[in-house]
Order: C-alpha cells, then structure tokens, then sequence
C-alpha cells in the first residue's frame, strides 16, 4: 500500500523461502495506463514468467511477507492466463517462520538477474521490442477479469453480486483511501465483506464452513454469481481465494477496482456512500 513505505525487494533479500524466485506485481503489469499494478498482457505475462524460469508443466506455489496480502493476486493473474497448477501458500512468510523452518538471507545471483529480467521483459514488451525465448504458454480466461464497462453494465443488471474487500469505512466513505486525491465510498449495489475476515490471527485462510458464514453474514447468497473489487484489484483476489475454497472457481475480479471506478465522471459512474 503506498502509505506503507514498504520495499518488498528488499524484504525478499532479508528473508525468503528457500529456491523462491521474487514475482513483483508492480512491474510485471499494464504499462499503458497510470493504475497500480493492473494486469498485463498475455505477451508481457509469458514474457516474464519465461524469465523467471517458469514452464506449463511446474507447479507455483505464491506466498507473501504478510500472510495474505498481494500472494492472492499472483495466483489470480497466473489463473486468467489458464494456469491452474498454482497455489497460495496457507498463512505465507509468517507461517513459514513459525512452523520453524529454513530462510534463505542472501539472494542468489541467479534470483537477482531473473527478478530483473522479468522486470525487463515486461518493458520491451510495452516498447515493441523483441524479448527473449518465451517458455510459458498463456491462455486468457475472461470470464475470470471483469472491466470498467462490465461492471458498468452490471450496476444496472446485476446479474453479479458485487462483494468489496476494502475496509468498512473506506467502504461507508468515512475514512480515507490510502492513494491521494482518491475519495472514499463505493459502487452502488456493493456489499462489503473486508478481506481480513478471510483468515484468522496466525494468518490462516479459514475452513469452508467458516468461510461461508462471513459471506451469508453480509447477505451475499452463493448460490448466485459474484464478482469482486477492492481499492487497486489486489485484495479483492483474497475474496476470490476465499470463495474458491467453498467451491466458487469462476468469481471474477474487476481489476481497476475502486481507484478505477472513482476516477470516472459521477454522472456516468455513480458512487455511493452510506452517509448519503
């Protein structure tokens, strides 16, 4: 989050799992437009998947240094481009630590190179330029990446139950989003299930059961379909990771989320507060 003052590079030299290669979701994205981290193309994904060593046939495991933040998205972006042999790593770093078990403290040279290769793949990508042996395959899933205009259209239809991840009072729009000159509020017809109620204290993603309840307890019905959004499209994806456990596996994300849709005039782009 841009009030964090966080360097996650730096935070993956300290301490890492062992053999983990690093996934920056601020470079590996849409270098056409001015919202954080969105998604990129398929030519830029496979680029940068290429270079970090990545093929069809490996298994990904995806974890972050909070426990469940950002490692959601990463997993969603690798299932839009038909990658499905991906997992989050329950409880992430944290978990890790606790359960008492080895941490890599110096980054390979090799690590170094791919994290920047990657980086660099995307560019030339967005710059027209030839980029290097592509050895991951993509396979855009759209029905799982919704877009200003779909959400749009379904304010008036809903046919989707929009649920947003963000916190209860940027929700209400009584307090402040953490991007400057964003105003707080939300996308009129959306419930709000913030995105810490999908995991306990340890971190750990909750049972299905569990799960379920936070939804029901919000007056979301799963029996009918959902999509999700949140500030920049990051945590929205730990809504999605929570409703795959209790069997929702096609849930889109509107991935220019809040930022996206605040940004737009409000005569066509209606926002709603609870204090309205």
């Amino acid at each position: 989050m841009p009030v964090e003052n966080k360097n996650p590079w730096e935070e993956y030299q300290v301490a890492h799992i062992p053999g983990a290669v690093f996934f920056d979701i601020d470079s590996i994205v849409d270098r056409t437009t001015d919202l954080p981290h969105m998604l990129p193309s398929e030519e830029a994904f496979a680029a940068a998947v290429s270079a970090l060593g990545i093929k069809n046939q490996d298994k990904v495991i995806v974890y972050d240094g909070k426990g469940f933040f950002s490692a959601p998205r990463v997993w969603w972006m690798f299932r839009v481009f038909g990658h499905n042999k991906v997992w989050v790593l329950d409880g992430g770093l944290p978990q890790w630590r606790a359960s008492g078990f080895d941490l890599g403290s110096a980054s390979p040279d090799d690590a170094v190179l791919k994290s920047k290769t990657a980086n660099k793949a995307v560019e030339r990508v967005y710059n027209g330029e030839v980029t290097n042996t592509i050895t991951f395959q993509t396979e855009f899933q759209p029905h799982l990446f919704w877009t200003l205009e779909k959400v749009a259209h379904n304010v008036g239809a809903k046919s989707y139950q929009q649920v947003d991840a963000r916190s209860k009072g940027r929700f209400d729009g009584v307090a402040p989003e953490p991007r400057e000159g964003v105003r707080s509020g939300h996308i009129p017809g959306s419930k709000c299930v913030p995105f810490p109620k999908m995991f306990d204290d340890a971190p750990r993603l909750l049972s299905a059961d569990e799960l379920r309840q936070k939804f029901q307890q919000a007056g979301i019905s799963l029996d009918h379909p959902i999509v999700v959004s949140c500030g920049s499209g990051v945590t929205a994806c730990i809504l999605a990771l929570g409703l795959y456990r209790i069997g929702k596996h096609d849930v889109p994300v509107y991935d220019g989320s809040w930022t996206e849709w605040e940004a737009q005039s409000d005569s066509d782009y209606p926002k709603a507060t609870t204090t309205a």
